[in-house]
């Protein structure tokens, strides 16, 4: 309001000029007030503006033949009542000014001696001329507010379109970044879960040897903790190594592009039952030929390996002291199954497992390459998974 206020004072001084040089009784001052005053809430309450100056016109129309200087608000409440107000309200407006301007016309031609001094086709002539007049500044005031208020629109729906995918901008950060600190945690389970189960089996193995003089003699004990002690050496280094892996890939900041490719697959398995077998016996057989299929991409691959990791990581940590496991990949011309199974004390020994990110993070891994899989109770004992991974023809 502060700019409409500093127009209405400029248009005051014109308006007052226009409005003394009429032989009129009226208070010169008040009719200037009402063409210009309104103008200072031409943005704000447009309708009020234009109202204003529709009732000074109306005054001028009664008491003067002609145009005034305060005539140049018309236009400018027109403007601001299509650019700021209602567009309904606003063809209202539009059809009263246009009616004015007939008005206007008829009432600044008609006066009282000119019919006498002119013959009907010139007051015709100037009638028209009048209203057309009055009729197109009236129409280019329209047009130009429908213009500016469209244009404005457009922008505002640019501003809001901006804002909208700012927002989907940084949702989409947010889902990166948190699908991200998954993929990570469940990299940081499967390397750490596996490693501890095996380093505290041998462990208490190697602790039990040491401190119960039952298990054997001191040269047979010595050389049985000996060995237990070397794979819970040999284990924590693999998993240091698997780590500082992760957390170099975290913290390098250099633009060359990383070494993102999966370190183990199911070519690894032996490896990980050899590891495995020195804390629990396990063994690995393979069904069909892995040639009868493409090979699995090396995400799959790795959460082939995955499964199998957590599964025996579970036997450890769950199955009990005497407990076996078995782990079988069949290859098969459309997907690779992965079965492990054991013998021990199913879900009754997981009550102990907190969060069970375990399964989930199988879940998870299987099913973002179109897999399924299954963790249950055996009705013999023990306890069964079953992942499913399809192969991509």
């Amino acid at each position: 309001m502060v700019w409409d206020a500093v127009l209405a004072c400029i248009l005051w001084p014109p308006a007052a000029a226009g409005t003394m040089a009429t032989a009129t009784t009226l208070p010169h001052f008040l009719w200037s007030l009402l063409f210009t005053m309104p103008l200072i809430w031409r943005r704000t309450r447009p309708d009020v503006a234009a109202g204003g100056v529709a009732l000074a016109c109306l005054i001028q129309l009664a008491v003067w033949p002609g145009p005034i200087s305060g005539d140049l608000c018309v236009p400018i409440v027109i403007y601001a009542v299509v650019a700021y107000g209602q567009p309904r309200r606003a063809k209202w407006w539009l059809w009263l000014a246009l009616a004015g301007s007939v008005a206007a016309g008829l009432f600044w031609t008609l006066d009282d001696g000119f019919l006498t001094r002119h013959s009907m086709r010139t007051a015709i002539f100037s009638i028209m001329t009048e209203t057309i007049v009055c009729a197109v500044i009236v129409l280019m005031a329209w047009y130009a507010g429908r213009f500016a208020r469209e244009r404005r629109l457009n922008i505002d729906q640019l501003r809001r379109r901006a804002e909208d995918l700012e927002r989907e901008r940084d949702q989409r950060v947010r889902l990166a970044t948190q699908e991200e600190r998954t993929r990570i945690a469940r990299e940081m389970h499967d390397i750490v879960a596996h490693s501890l189960s095996v380093i505290v089996v041998q462990a208490d193995g190697g602790a039990y040897l040491a401190h119960h003089e039952e298990a054997g003699d001191a040269a047979t004990r010595l050389e049985a903790s000996g060995r237990a002690l070397d794979t819970v050496a040999e284990t924590a280094r693999r998993a240091l190594t698997e780590t500082r892996r992760l957390v170099g890939v975290l913290r390098d900041d250099s633009d060359e592009p990383a070494e993102l490719a999966p370190s183990q697959g199911l070519a690894e398995l032996p490896e990980l039952i050899a590891e495995t077998r020195r804390a629990l016996p396990v063994t690995l057989e393979v069904v069909g030929d892995p040639d009868s299929h493409p090979p699995l991409p090396e995400g799959a691959d790795l959460a082939a390996y995955r499964v199998v990791q957590e599964s025996l990581t579970n036997t450890l940590k769950h199955a009990g002291p005497a407990a076996t496991a078995a782990v079988t990949i069949t290859h098969g011309p459309e997907s690779v199954e992965i079965l492990v199974v054991d013998d021990g004390r199913g879900t009754e020994g997981a009550a102990d497992d907190g969060a069970g990110h375990g399964l989930v993070g199988m879940r998870e891994r299987v099913a973002a390459w179109g897999g399924t899989l299954e963790a249950r109770d055996r009705l013999d004992g023990g306890f069964q998974v079953r992942a499913v991974i399809p192969v991509e023809h």
